[in-house]
């Protein structure tokens, strides 16, 4: 799977997670950059990305990712 691909599912988990249609995504996206993405939400998305692409983050991973770009970067090395 390529990260074009990825960005296509991803887009869709990120858009039932907040629940806006319109969201995009890309390397450079931050929790500020999307409204509503607070901690509880961020395990809500990390839960819900999991599911998608049959994969399991780490308690370190799931803290130390800085960017979409980052949580693309493992899904590309799992898938």
């Amino acid at each position: 799977m390529n990260r074009e691909e990825i960005y296509e599912r991803l887009n869709m988990v990120f858009q039932d997670v907040f629940g806006d249609d319109e969201l995009t995504v890309n390397d450079s996206t931050t929790a500020h950059d999307v409204d509503g993405w607070d901690s509880l939400r961020h395990i809500t998305l990390l839960a819900a990305i999991e599911d998608e692409f049959d994969i399991e983050f780490s308690m370190g991973q799931t803290v130390s990712m800085k960017n979409v770009g980052e949580m693309v970067d493992y899904i590309e090395e799992e898938v």
